[in-house]
């Protein structure tokens, strides 16, 4: 795991250096007053392999992915499970003072 943290770390300053990079020759082409037209070709392919990189070493630190489908988790429940949805439960509810007032007779 250490290795695709190091993978990260290692990509995110070489994005950053390349950020640093296409700076500095956007300013030098201001100070020789020349048109810019394209990024060198040593910054652009700097920033791709680092982006990969990352990637590379996000992907793996993520661990497994669970699928897009929303119905992947449903797969495995029943007709009768499916209406049961924990977030939708209430018990702080005025049918707790009903209870009381009927209970109190």
């Amino acid at each position: 795991m250490n290795f695709y943290k190091m993978c990260v770390a290692v990509g995110l300053l070489a994005l950053l250096h390349a950020a640093y990079s296409a700076a500095q020759h956007r300013s030098y082409l201001r100070l020789t007053e020349q048109d810019f037209t394209r990024l060198p070709w040593d910054i652009l392919i700097q920033c791709i392999l680092s982006l990969l990189l990352v990637i590379h070493g996000v992907v793996h630190i993520a661990g497994s992915f669970r699928e897009i489908r929303a119905s992947a988790d449903l797969d495995h429940k029943t007709w009768d499970m499916l209406g049961n949805r924990q977030g939708f439960l209430s018990f702080n509810h005025r049918g707790k003072a009903l209870y009381r007032a009927t209970s109190d007779e």
